[in-house]
């Protein structure tokens, strides 16, 4: 008992460390910066929608992209990948009501060996929107309110930065959407935690692939989306080139509840799809950084509070003083770590009493990325809206 009293001491003095030493990556004040005054001139923007069998969400989303009153020159380039739905038919029909110079719509060629289908598709609309100052890299899911574009254009020009992106608002609408979702926007921000990747000199880089304005000549200068191309993470790994050196150019990443993510989860099979599909990726495909990640979910995210129902549950029994320790330190710990979950359940206006909960989420979200490895071993790799990532292709 003394040993597992001490493992949830550390694991204790590691959430205080987490919440208060960890870039404050459980805050969601990372919020757009405001800019002083518009720029002199607005400059250009194309926004690339990579569009892969998506006809029954277009016609929610696309309107509030094209509606966008911007004051500089604007279109949006729809990329079809190879869709099998009549998403092209879908665009031309928005293109008619909108114009065809807001509205570009391109065929997607095959891909390439090596590309990622993601990637490429966002390669074509780049090609396709030459001349354009800024790319607004965006998925087709993506909702946006009135004034959006003209915020990230301020929030780019005004400091200098070649990439501004901001996290969608994930859909929470259903039980196991309000379960789970809130917790994977926690754990992006603990991996990547929104202050370091905003400093300017930090390593940590990244980018959240809904929305993401990247200024064309820093791109170009980054050796183009060639550099990622094989990419399974497309996010993550623009963010990375763009903050590599030799010349890495200044990037935000933050939150909002302008950008909104309209893509349905109603089922835990399609949440669990999700995330199974990159997480092995995330890590790397590395059997080792599998096993650490695992332990490490048990150890911060079980241990506490198991150690806390066991310890009062032995205090009852007459164990002694060893089994209180055990009860304190597993209480702390997950005291600590269900306060630094409130603020993304605030966000997503959800009651804080769910923040208890975290332990049997991280749970759920450890076997996610079991069976993530599990398929990449089985040969299966990632599957999305019927394409299938060969096992063997890495980032």
């Amino acid at each position: 008992m003394p040993i597992l009293a001490a493992a949830c001491a550390l694991a204790a003095v590691t959430w205080v460390y987490l919440v208060a030493g960890h870039g404050g990556y459980w805050r969601t004040g990372q919020r757009l910066p405001p800019a002083a005054a518009d720029p002199a001139a607005w400059p250009s923007v194309a926004a690339v929608v990579p569009a892969r069998n998506e006809a029954a969400i277009l016609p929610d989303t696309l309107p509030t992209l094209l509606a966008q009153d911007y004051p500089g020159s604007f279109c949006v380039v729809l990329v079809d990948d190879d869709s099998s739905d009549g998403t092209a038919s879908v665009a031309r029909s928005l293109s008619e009501a909108y114009g065809p110079q807001r509205l570009r719509l391109v065929a997607g060629r095959p891909t390439p060996a090596g590309w990622a289908g993601k990637v490429w598709a966002m390669e074509q609309g780049v090609r396709a929107a030459d001349g354009a100052r800024y790319v607004l890299f965006t998925d087709a899911d993506i909702g946006y309110a009135p004034g959006t574009l003209a915020a990230l254009v301020r929030a780019a020009e005004g400091d200098d930065r070649g990439l501004v992106s901001q996290m969608a608002l994930l859909r929470a609408a259903t039980s196991w959407e309000r379960l789970l979702v809130p917790a994977f926007v926690y754990f992006f921000a603990q991996l990547y935690p929104f202050r370091r990747v905003n400093k300017p000199g930090a390593r940590t880089a990244a980018a959240a692939g809904g929305c993401m304005l990247v200024r064309r000549d820093a791109l170009e200068a980054a050796g183009g989306l060639e550099r990622i191309r094989g990419a399974r993470i497309d996010d993550v790994a623009l963010g990375r080139l763009l903050k590599s050196p030799p010349d890495p150019v200044r990037c935000w990443l933050g939150l909002t509840t302008s950008v909104v993510s309209r893509r349905p989860y109603p089922s835990l099979d399609g949440l669990w799809d999700m995330i199974a599909r990159s997480a092995y990726t995330q890590l790397r495909y590395s059997p080792a950084a599998l096993a650490g990640t695992l332990l490490g979910l048990l150890w911060l995210y079980a241990l506490p509070p198991a150690a806390t129902l066991g310890g009062l549950a032995w205090l009852a029994a007459g164990r002694g003083a060893a089994a209180g320790w055990l009860a304190a330190a597993g209480l702390a710990g997950w005291a600590i770590m269900a306060v630094s979950y409130v603020p993304i359940l605030r966000l997503y206006r959800l009651s804080p009493l769910r923040a208890p909960c975290l332990p049997l989420i991280a749970m759920l979200y450890a076997a996610m990325t079991a069976d993530s490895a599990r398929r990449y071993h089985l040969g299966r790799g990632g599957q999305w809206k019927g394409r299938t990532i060969p096992a063997g292709q890495r980032d």
